[in-house]
């Protein structure tokens, strides 16, 4: 009798060279799906102070403050805009139970009614100062707001860390070096995380590209696709309203 030996299993090492590329594939865009709803949903929404109000009758407002600008946290793709708290300032930055934010313009206040020890009786407040100044005092710190934008700034750390580590430490990209991918991975909204994936994972060249783009190639891919893409961006917001294009 002929003896057939059973083939040599495959190495649990080189499984686990294969397995990750397919998770990443289709880990990275649900992740980037992910982040980018609940980053749309708490991002800033101009509104007005009649809807202030209206907010405040209905007893949806759950956080309130004054600011004088925003700050936009930085060049990371992940950041969420930040309101400079000014007790002064023009700036009326209310969150909804929703887990929505909104501001509104208004004149700067007089006297300051929302730091200290409001009136008791209310006297030279208005109806919706002496609201704001309760509800300035009792926020609580698990409103839905931070919640949402604490999961969204997990969400947009995993998929940086994931990414990051894959480029560093996986095999070398095919379609360009890893300081191109790097610094196409800057690009507004995550858009360069979602084009490695795709040139990389999901429609990677069969063999390494002779001209792979360069660290300076993709500096300046950088500049200009990331100024394409915020002028996208404001176009969008002039033409469908911040709402939908919040900002």
């Amino acid at each position: 009798m002929v003896e057939v030996s059973p083939s040599p299993s495959r190495p649990s090492s080189g499984r686990w060279r294969e397995a990750v590329p397919v998770a990443l594939r289709w880990g990275l865009p649900v992740l980037w799906v992910l982040w980018a709803g609940l980053a749309w949903w708490v991002q800033p929404r101009e509104s007005t102070e009649a809807q202030l109000d209206r907010d405040l009758a209905t007893g949806q407002v759950v956080a309130f403050h004054r600011a004088n600008g925003w700050d936009d946290g930085g060049a990371y793709w992940a950041s969420q805009p930040r309101s400079r708290y000014a007790p002064h300032g023009g700036l009326l930055v209310w969150s909804v139970r929703n887990g929505q934010t909104w501001y509104a313009f208004g004149a700067p206040p007089a006297s300051d009614p929302y730091v200290g020890e409001p009136d008791p009786s209310g006297a030279g407040l208005s109806w919706r100062d002496t609201q704001l100044a309760a509800i300035s005092e009792t926020t609580p710190a698990d409103v839905t707001v931070y919640r949402i934008r604490n999961a969204a700034g997990l969400l947009a750390g995993m998929l940086t860390v994931l990414w990051l580590g894959r480029l560093i430490g996986g095999a070398p990209p095919l379609a360009g070096t890893r300081w191109f991918w790097f610094w196409i991975g800057l690009l507004p909204f995550g858009v360069g995380v979602l084009a490695w994936t795709y040139r990389e994972l999901w429609r990677p060249p069969p063999v390494p590209v002779v001209d792979r783009g360069s660290g300076w190639r993709g500096v300046g891919w950088l500049i200009l696709a990331g100024v394409g893409i915020n002028l996208l961006v404001a176009v969008a917001r002039i033409v469908m309203g911040t709402t939908v294009v919040p900002g």
